[in-house]
């Protein structure tokens, strides 16, 4: 993962050992991976667990229901907001301190969330908490390339790809078990003292990398003009597309200015390296399919729970076991993903994996109200082998494209077009269904609104396959 334009270069990390290479010339540092992979659960599942915990946090706190949907926004917004400006930051820091420190953080605000006796203060804990998410989120792709020697690094995203799913999916119903047997400040704080054994853990396993000369320049203000209009700019997208569904004016006014915003965010001269990254087929194009492609939670998350309840008349009980299919499929297949990534080109096995997910989805729309769970069964089946064989490799194809002094932004990157993707997916699912006014009908218009989008993604993997073959140098300014 170098810059073309440039000769390869070594720099020596603190601690003695070749960081500009990461693990190029040594063995790959598997304990490093296995660190990264538990803190990644443990910060992936928090919106999937929190959701228990919101009936009893309207009860204990006397807000209603409604309101506690911001519980949930108080951690997605900045965690979304914050990813490009995190990953800038992090492309200027040692990852083995923000690695440890955002974890401590995150720890430290769970505690205050859990603790918090008024509703505002939850929600402030809750922006606490989204703030190290990102920093997190940003620094873990980093932490790869100084860990993981280059022809391994398909199995490496595969770990991660594995624990990412489980973090959102499968962990889930802890959340609901902890607040059934001890209530929601439960949910809140149980998972700080993992956080922070991962902290400790982090600081003992992940290689230190010296900061190269040219970051020694302030940054603070450029750093604050990213915050602010970037941050801004990505709120209002989140707030347009959750609006889009019941409130399409205030939609369209958060719309326009989301696109207002990032206008003037592009003419700053902060903007250079991100925007050159994104126009760099390879790179860009796999970042676009994982976008489209992480909408495929919309599936889960909206249409199948209202399928079951409001035309097969069954209980929450039925997805909860198909999702085990779709669980224990992706746990099979993903490290087969990782092999398939290193052993040939991470694209083509990616493109492979796309078109899969577009022809999973297709048999949802025969999905019937007499349906069983063997129906389910096969359909998630399917859904679990085409997302495994897309997952790591296009991630190991973004980490393969990206110059080594932008890991961090590209981190945030990731961060970024996960999170709009799975606020884009629901959003959209849920308009299909009321466009559809509900039922039969409006879960096949959801259906097809997500297999559009995945079919896209497909596009995109084939676009950056023909743009992998090109080897124009392409340079790339300083963060």
């Amino acid at each position: 993962m170098v810059n073309p334009s440039e000769p390869e270069k070594k720099t020596a990390g603190t601690d003695g050992s070749d960081a500009g290479e990461g693990a190029a010339a040594g063995r790959t540092r598997w304990a490093t991976v296995a660190v990264s992979a538990l803190a990644t659960l443990l910060v992936a599942s928090e919106l999937s667990m929190a959701a228990f915990a919101l009936p009893l946090i309207a009860a204990d706190l006397d807000v209603t229901g409604g309101a506690t949907a911001w519980v949930l926004l108080a951690y997605q917004l900045p965690l979304a907001a914050l990813a490009l400006p995190a990953g800038r930051w992090v492309d200027r820091s040692d990852p083995r301190p923000v690695f440890a420190a955002s974890l401590i953080l995150v720890a430290a605000a769970s505690v205050l969330a859990s603790a918090a006796p008024q509703f505002w203060l939850l929600l402030l804990a809750r922006v606490l908490q989204g703030v190290a998410a990102a920093a997190y989120l940003a620094v873990y792709l980093p932490v790869v390339p100084l860990a993981v020697r280059p022809g391994q690094r398909g199995r490496a995203m595969s770990y991660h790809a594995t624990i990412m799913m489980v973090g959102s999916i499968a962990v889930a119903p802890l959340g609901g078990w902890l607040a059934d047997a001890y209530g929601w400040r439960a949910v809140i704080w149980a998972k700080a003292p993992l956080l922070l054994a991962a902290a400790v853990l982090g600081l003992l396993t992940v290689p230190a990398r010296a900061r190269a000369a040219d970051n020694s320049r302030p940054a603070g203000r450029a750093l604050a003009g990213d915050v602010l209009l970037v941050g801004a700019a990505v709120t209002a997208a989140l707030l347009a597309i959750e609006q889009s569904g019941h409130r399409p004016a205030w939609a369209t006014v958060f719309a326009v200015l989301a696109l207002a915003l990032a206008a003037g965010w592009t003419r700053l001269d902060t903007s250079r390296p991100v925007l050159m990254l994104l126009r760099r087929g390879p790179l860009g194009w796999p970042t676009l399919a994982l976008t489209l492609n992480a909408s495929v939670i919309g599936l889960i998350t909206f249409l199948l729970p209202f399928f079951i309840s409001d035309v097969m008349h069954r209980g929450p009980g039925l997805l909860s076991t198909a999702l085990v299919f779709f669980i224990a499929t992706s746990a099979l297949i993903t490290p087969l993903a990782g092999l398939l990534a290193d052993r040939f080109r991470p694209l083509p096995v990616a493109a492979w994996g796309g078109a899969l997910t577009v022809a999973a989805l297709l048999p949802m729309l025969t999905l019937a109200p007499d349906a069983g769970l063997t129906d389910l069964a096969w359909r998630m089946v399917l859904l679990g082998i085409g997302m495994a064989l897309f997952n790591s490799p296009n991630m190991t194809a973004i980490l393969d494209a990206t110059p080594d002094n932008h890991a961090g932004t590209v981190g945030g990157l990731t961060n970024l077009a996960r999170t709009l993707g799975t606020t884009l997916g629901p959003a959209l699912a849920a308009l299909g269904w009321t466009l559809g006014s509900g039922g039969t009908s409006g879960f096949r218009g959801g259906v097809w609104a997500l297999s559009l989008l995945t079919l896209v993604a497909f596009a995109a993997l084939l676009a950056a396959v023909r743009a992998g073959r090109s080897k124009t140098p392409v340079s790339f300014p300083a963060s």
